[in-house]
């Protein structure tokens, strides 16, 4: 099981231009439980990666940083104070000296080394070593271009994430949203994208049109979005790695909330007809729209199911915002949400086991999630005005934007894990909302 997890790392063409992968069996004493509430961080020691010249020390310290940040924001992991190692690393062969590293309580320790090979490319290895065990966890390797060294860092904080908890990590993945600069009644929105840490920022479009609710592609390379050009919403698709931008359709009716389908040939949105608004379903290929909903009522914001065969949709078809589940076809409609107030934004998880959701209710807004069938309903954090979940691709973390109180007050970033603890606050330079989360990439 172990062995096919890292499969995915060889994938990554483009960006790694070589991986040499070593496994060993894991000891059973290093493991987290991530679907309890409430857990201990495991303490674990990250010691700077070992290099041979300056500069390869430097990409060694900052890999190592960016591998401690990424584990302690999980919620997870308690990185130790490098000033308490014992034990000073210096050879990454040998193994460690495990009673040095039990003394300042580690549980876990992982060791690495960085080497600036005669083609320029840069070679990174690490090893996660079972302190009690006294085993090696894990053993990578990575070969990239020495701008890439931040991934690196992601990859590696990922492979340390399966190997303790058993899940798919979510450290190596990008953030679309939209970017807020300006006054509150004259803000101007742009198209923006970054790594999930809040690094790398760029921005796609240049805020001289109205953007709005950006989604990413299954492949992670594309991104579908509403811009408002001469006042007219058109639904586009913006290739990240080319810059390149297609209008998809220009439709005589305001659009909504376009979502690509699983396998990434077909996009689903809802077009205002009237005082209505129903769902559709595009195919990239031919052009050809589909009515999946035909009511007077509003419905709107629909997910696909991670299998593609059901669709979560909000409706106000009963009297008030709820949310409602149907087959692909549109067939079999039946409401899920059963509770006080009012529900918006649903979100099917990539896991398939959770949709999240926004809820109003005596004048606050919550992040919550429920089951398929409408069944375990949960509140995960709640505010002056929440909304906009989406999911890590591990199904196991949710990021939302929050507005700020005041005159000069504007959203904000924020992630939860699905357990309703360790919330924290994403680093963006600006104003920021309506995030969408890429699957892990390739």
């Amino acid at each position: 099981m172990i062995a096919r997890s890292w499969r995915r790392w060889l994938a990554l063409l483009g960006l790694l231009l070589g991986a040499v992968i070593q496994v060993l069996p894991a000891a059973a004493v290093l493991e987290v439980d991530i679907t309890r509430g409430r857990v201990e961080p495991m303490p674990i020691a990250i010691v700077d990666f070992l290099g041979a010249s300056e500069r390869e020390s430097g990409f060694g310290a900052d890999i190592a940083q960016v591998v401690r940040a990424d584990l302690e924001r999980s919620g997870l992991f308690r990185p130790l104070d490098p000033a308490s190692f014992i034990e000073q690393i210096r050879d990454f062969n040998a193994v460690p000296q495990f009673g040095s590293w039990r003394v300042i309580k580690a549980q876990a320790l992982v060791t690495g080394r960085v080497v600036l090979q005669p083609d320029g490319r840069l070679r990174a290895e690490f090893r996660l070593w079972d302190v009690f065990a006294q085993k090696q966890i894990v053993g990578l390797q990575f070969v990239t271009t020495p701008r890439n060294w931040r991934r690196i860092g992601h990859m590696i904080a990922d492979a340390i994430y399966k190997a303790v908890t058993g899940e798919e990590g979510y450290f190596d993945t990008r953030i679309v949203f939209i970017e807020e600069t300006g006054p509150k009644n004259k803000r101007i929105k742009r198209l923006a994208i970054m790594d999930q840490d809040g690094y790398n920022l760029r921005r796609l479009t240049d805020g001289r049109t109205l953007v709005l609710t950006p989604r990413f592609s299954p492949n992670a390379q594309e991104i579908t979005y509403i811009a408002y050009t001469n006042g007219k919403p058109r639904v586009y698709i913006y290739n990240i790695e080319t810059g390149q931008r297609e209008i998809i359709g220009t439709f005589p009716n305001m659009s909504f909330a376009p979502r690509f389908s699983p396998d990434g040939q077909k996009v689903i949105m809802s077009l205002q007809e009237g005082g209505a608004s129903n769902i559709y379903e595009l195919d990239l290929r031919t052009r050809a729209l589909r009515k999946l909903t035909d009511t007077p009522a509003i419905d709107t914001a629909p997910s696909y199911s991670p299998d593609g065969r059901w669709i979560v949709f909000e409706s106000d078809r009963d009297g008030s915002q709820q949310i409602y589940v149907m087959a692909r076809d549109g067939s079999g409609v039946r409401r899920i949400s059963f509770g006080p107030g009012r529900y918006s934004t649903p979100v099917w998880s990539p896991r398939g086991d959770y949709i999240a959701f926004t809820k109003m209710y005596k004048g606050r807004f919550s992040i919550g999630v429920m089951r398929p069938d409408g069944s375990g309903e949960r509140i995960l954090t709640s505010g002056y005005h929440n909304e906009g979940p989406t999911w890590a691709p591990n199904g196991r973390v949710l990021m939302f934007f929050r507005e700020s109180r005041g005159p000069n007050g504007g959203p904000h970033l924020y992630t939860v894990d699905i357990t309703g603890y360790n919330e924290r606050r994403v680093p963006t330079p600006n104003f920021a909302s309506d995030p969408a989360w890429s699957p892990l990439l390739k």
